[in-house]
């Protein structure tokens, strides 16, 4: 695991690099700064629970990595779903606590459009991570419990940074 931990570490490091980038953007919109924590997070979360459930049905036999396994594809389908679903609530909230704090604010539809356009990006990414991340753990014979999860966190905090800071230099 120490290889795989120093590679993350030098990704995170990567991440906040971009986030440096980003930095104006975020403190003239404090809506945009509260998405940042949030996004980030969120993506990882919902890529760890792929995450679980992939190396569950790992466990137990029944998964495949078949382009038609319905197993896989449900797990993925819901995983984005529940993207859709959390996406806009964490928008209208960011765009909330930016009103509350007092600083310059940007419309509730643009922060929405941006929390909305970033869940969707990411959790299609988040997905796309935890498939290959659990296939290489499978045919490395590695336990996915152990590796996955840092590998699928680590990775999504580097893409939800890079995502939002694309979506945000489009729709803002």
């Amino acid at each position: 695991m120490l290889p795989v931990l120093l590679v993350l570490t030098t990704i995170e490091i990567g991440s906040g690099l971009v986030l440096e980038t980003f930095e104006a953007d975020l403190l003239a919109y404090p809506s945009l700064l509260i998405l940042v924590p949030v996004t980030i997070g969120t993506a990882g979360n919902l890529g760890s629970i792929l995450a679980a459930r992939l190396s569950t049905a790992f466990h137990l036999g029944t998964l495949t990595f078949a382009v038609d396994d319905d197993r896989l594809l449900g797990n993925a389908v819901a995983t984005v779903a529940l993207a859709l679903t959390v996406f806009p609530v964490i928008g209208v909230g960011a765009w909330g606590l930016g009103v509350l704090t007092g600083g310059p604010s940007l419309p509730v539809t643009t922060v929405l459009a941006v929390a909305v356009t970033s869940g969707a990006v990411l959790s299609v990414l988040a997905v796309a991570v935890t498939v290959v991340a659990t296939y290489v753990a499978y045919r490395l014979e590695l336990d996915p419990d152990d590796v996955v999860i840092p590998v699928v966190t680590n990775v999504c905090d580097v893409l939800g940074v890079v995502v939002l800071f694309v979506v945000v230099r489009v729709l803002v």
